[in-house]
């Protein structure tokens, strides 16, 4: 691809794009991020979790609640074990597990987000969160 096409694809102008090739500091950095998306290098992904309704699976034994990666949906479970582990019970009854994953909601969005991006996934396309993601 030339410079002209990139510049082009990027919308940026061709003198931006030569500056950024040879390696100049005075490229702003929404040229560059046009660079890298007409490019294919900017992960686009976000997980947002705007909905909060958990809910318990039990089969499963664990939390679900749902994350949206735009029009996707993408499931996220914590296990009953890491929400016991959390408050150090082992007795824990559905309404009890709900209470404590709400008290924890945040922390556990942030493991369930750090794991979607870094694509720790499971192969039924969901995330799950055990024990360990907390040490």
């Amino acid at each position: 691809m030339t410079q002209q096409q990139l510049a082009l694809l990027a919308g940026i102008s061709t003198p931006t794009l030569s500056r950024f090739e040879n390696g100049e500091e005075d490229i702003q950095l929404s040229s560059l991020n046009k660079i890298l998306e007409a490019l294919g290098m900017l992960d686009k992904r976000r997980l947002i979790f705007s909905e909060p309704k958990e809910t318990y699976d039990w089969d499963k034994s664990s939390v679900r609640f749902d994350g949206h990666d735009g029009p996707k949906i993408v499931a996220c479970y914590i296990s009953k074990g890491a929400l016991d582990d959390m408050c150090g019970e082992t007795t824990l009854h559905k309404g009890d597990v709900i209470t404590l994953f709400k008290q924890n909601r945040s922390q556990i969005e942030h493991v369930a987000r750090q794991k979607y991006l870094a694509n720790i996934i499971e192969n039924d396309g969901t995330i799950s969160i055990g024990s360990a993601d907390f040490r």
